[in-house]
């Protein structure tokens, strides 16, 4: 049993000099849409798309776990027109496995988005009852939320982006939703037990079963930036969402951010969970992933120290076991049956694995700077985040302002150097709101 303070013999201590840090801006693409509701209102004049959509009705629109910026204002144009076309739009789960695999737990998650019968003014039915609407060649069965299989139509809401564990034409988007998301657990369980390296293939065809088997309207896509914000909203009509998301896809990789060096020593996120990434934290920014997919950006990372979890994460852990060394806090806040759940379902029991855990921020840092090898501590490359979604302000220690300084193109200098501020309780003064100086700023004066 871990006590709520853990005592160990670490050779010298870790009493270490660290380097000083520098706040710095990396710099982004930020096209991005300037009004939400246009957009969905334009999208909604598509004759291919009103004329799906009779009067009278009874429309499931899918809604995930990620967090998506807008997502609420999304949700409520995209209901606000079916009703204008004299529909009967209500709002399901559509999240596989999250929420500690229950009814309930999946409509906190909406909740905690904005997502709420109040806010959208339609019902929010939530279960965890399948529909078998059909089989693969192979007989394995194709589940599908029970209040979508017996609605007069079905519609999905997602981000679609690169995923964290699989390559293939469509990934993480509106395939996976019309898979994973709409199975419920025991659909995602049946799915990862032929293994996520069969995903490029298998999801496309369970998709394909339940668009037959049922009255799937459209998905509503979803493409970011690098600032997370909105770039694309685009309404596809389900016979076109294979041909259509991976053009999207191929987007989002284009406009999602990145760290931009090539070798990291330490790696500090501030916060994971399951709003940031289906693994807690993004290994296509990291460039580390325990499911050795193939990508092209992200730098090699020795350590990487994680502080602790959002609050929309509900305490799910899921992706921890990427991490080397967690503090106590993060710790104590892990939700082991919503973790636990969701871990299972994926087959992939790594990802729920402990890492090291320290006392406080301060002492996980000073761990990781001490036991990167043939590297001094005054001479570690730390790099500092919020989290993977959030990477245009960063902070990043002296021994990589020669990297920053050759590459103006891609950074921003916004500080003078200035020495680590934590608090009594070893805690790091957090990150300031976007655009704002941060404690370095300050303690530098």
């Amino acid at each position: 049993m871990i006590e709520d303070r853990i005592e160990v013999n670490i050779a010298g201590g870790l009493d270490i000099e660290l380097p000083r840090m520098v706040d710095v801006r990396q710099k982004f693409d930020a096209v991005h849409l300037g009004d939400i509701a246009a957009t969905v209102a334009n999208e909604f004049q598509r004759p291919e798309v009103r004329a799906r959509v009779k009067a009278g009705q009874a429309i499931a629109v899918g809604c995930g776990s990620r967090g998506i910026a807008n997502i609420a204002t999304i949700v409520k144009c995209v209901i606000r027109e079916l009703q204008a076309l004299g529909a009967r739009p209500f709002i399901f789960p559509a999240m596989g496995s999250h929420g500690a695999a229950t009814a309930e737990g999946q409509r906190k998650v909406l909740e905690g988005y904005g997502i709420t019968e109040a806010s959208t003014g339609v019902p929010v039915r939530a279960t965890m009852d399948t529909a078998i609407v059909g089989k693969l060649d192979d007989g394995t069965p194709v589940h599908m939320d029970r209040f979508a299989a017996e609605a007069d139509g079905v519609v999905v809401i997602n981000r679609i982006k690169p995923h964290t564990a699989f390559r293939g034409a469509t990934e993480s988007g509106i395939t996976k939703m019309l898979a994973i998301g709409i199975g419920k657990i025991v659909g995602a369980a049946t799915y990862h037990q032929h293994g996520m390296d069969t995903f490029p293939e298998l999801l496309p065809k369970v998709r394909d079963v339940n668009l037959a088997a049922r009255n799937v309207l459209f998905g509503v896509g979803i493409v970011e930036n690098a600032h997370d914000q909105t770039s694309a909203i685009e309404l596809i009509p389900s016979e076109r969402i294979a041909e259509r998301e991976p053009v999207l896809q191929d987007m989002a990789k284009k406009l999602m951010p990145q760290l931009f060096f090539d070798e990291i020593d330490v790696l500090i996120i501030d916060e994971m969970g399951k709003n940031i990434s289906g693994a807690g934290f993004d290994p296509n920014i990291t460039g580390r992933n325990r499911r050795a997919v193939q990508w092209n950006y992200g730098p090699l990372t020795k350590k990487i120290v994680v502080l602790g979890l959002t609050p929309e994460t509900h305490g799910n852990a899921t992706g921890v076991g990427g991490a080397d060394i967690i503090t106590m806090r993060l710790f104590r806040e892990i939700d082991i049956p919503s973790t636990y759940a969701n871990i299972i379902t994926s087959m992939n029991l790594d990802g729920g694995a402990i890492p090291m855990v320290m006392n406080t921020e301060q002492e996980a840092i000073q761990l990781a700077v001490k036991t990167v090898v043939r590297v001094k501590p005054r001479d570690c490359r730390i790099v500092r985040i919020r989290n993977t979604l959030e990477l245009a302000q960063i902070q990043v220690s002296e021994p990589l302002l020669a990297e920053v300084r050759a590459r103006p193109d891609r950074f921003q200098i916004a500080s003078p150097a200035a020495p680590w501020v934590f608090d009594t309780q070893g805690r790091l003064v957090p990150f300031p709101p976007v655009g704002e100086p941060s404690a370095l700023a300050a303690g530098a004066r």
